[in-house]
């Protein structure tokens, strides 16, 4: 239990964070299933459309310090490699 303003305050501040990075997190995840789906079911034009919205979503969700830069890099390029594959 926090017992400063101080601490109140970092407290409510942490819960808005928290939740403002699950929804991020969450969609990031959400958009990625969705290009695997689409690479699996052989769809070439929905996986690319897919992953033209992905791509740039990862980028804001690791600019935001959700994830690592390096993590998102290579979350890209795994996604591109397999929607390669379909060609």
């Amino acid at each position: 239990m926090a017992n400063h303003k101080s601490a109140v305050k970092r407290n409510k501040q942490n819960a808005v964070r928290r939740a403002r990075n699950t929804h991020i997190r969450s969609t990031m995840r959400n958009l990625v299933k969705q290009v695997r789906k689409a690479v699996t079911a052989g769809e070439k034009d929905a996986a690319r459309d897919t992953l033209k919205k992905v791509i740039p979503y990862i980028d804001k969700t690791a600019t935001k310090g959700v994830i690592h830069k390096v993590t998102a890099s290579r979350k890209i390029a795994r996604l591109t490699k397999l929607v390669n594959t379909l060609d």
